[in-house]
């Protein structure tokens, strides 16, 4: 039977196609505060400050590309015989765009708006701004980003546990190993007997945890794996 993968992936796979990362040095914390543009009391703070940081951050995504760790992904998905599971802590859709399916976003889709009022769901085409109403029931001053903050609970949780306890291997790429509960799940894997993996560019937090490492650029590691996986 061919082994069963799940993938979860963080900000460094995307750090090589010019997405600006968080944690890292010189990321996004280091210019604002947290508290400030990814909390639910941020926004009711100041929510046309938090419009602006995200309406910026959409901007930066519509100039840059898939990278070829994206690319290599969405081949294994395609061409690879077992189940494969992509999971991703990224709020931008280059997986998408280089040919992924089935995506899960456990923390949100910048592309989309969610109104606080009905939990409508919708694609944000254009800036978003305290001056739109929800299409869905007109609520006006209604729309944030559709992205989950700092005291939120992340998107489908119980499917992507689920998902994770069924795999033979789990793959982490180009996360930090410090936020929760993804940081856990390398430790939930080893206490299920999963194989684990990690790709990062530097070790993470939770490498010790690993079965294996592997350091050095997305771009480099994944299209390896992903060959090497293909082949066996």
């Amino acid at each position: 039977m061919t082994a069963s993968i799940f993938i979860l992936t963080g900000a460094g796979i995307s750090a090589e196609s010019g997405v600006a990362t968080f944690r890292d040095a010189g990321g996004l914390w280091s210019k604002v505060k947290l508290e400030d543009v990814a909390t639910p009391e941020g926004f009711l703070r100041d929510p046309a400050a938090v419009h602006a940081f995200y309406n910026a951050r959409r901007a930066n995504l519509r100039e840059v590309e898939p990278n070829a760790a994206h690319y290599a992904l969405a081949r294994l998905q395609r061409d690879y015989e077992g189940e494969v599971t992509l999971v991703t802590q990224n709020i931008d859709d280059l997986h998408e765009r280089a040919g992924s399916r089935s995506v899960i976003h456990m923390h949100g889709e910048l592309s989309l708006s969610l109104c606080a009022h009905c939990g409508a769901r919708a694609k944000a085409e254009s800036d978003l701004s305290l001056t739109l109403s929800c299409a869905a029931c007109g609520t006006a001053s209604s729309l944030r980003p559709d992205v989950v903050w700092f005291g939120e609970m992340p998107y489908r949780m119980n499917e992507i546990y689920d998902r994770l306890m069924d795999a033979d291997l789990f793959v982490s790429i180009g996360t930090s190993g410090a936020v929760y509960p993804a940081a856990g799940f390398v430790a939930e894997a080893r206490t299920a007997g999963i194989r684990s993996l990690e790709l990062n560019l530097e070790p993470s937090d939770g490498t010790f945890l690993f079965d294996e490492a592997r350091h050095g650029p997305a771009s480099k590691l994944v299209p390896a794996f992903v060959e090497a996986a293909l082949a066996s």
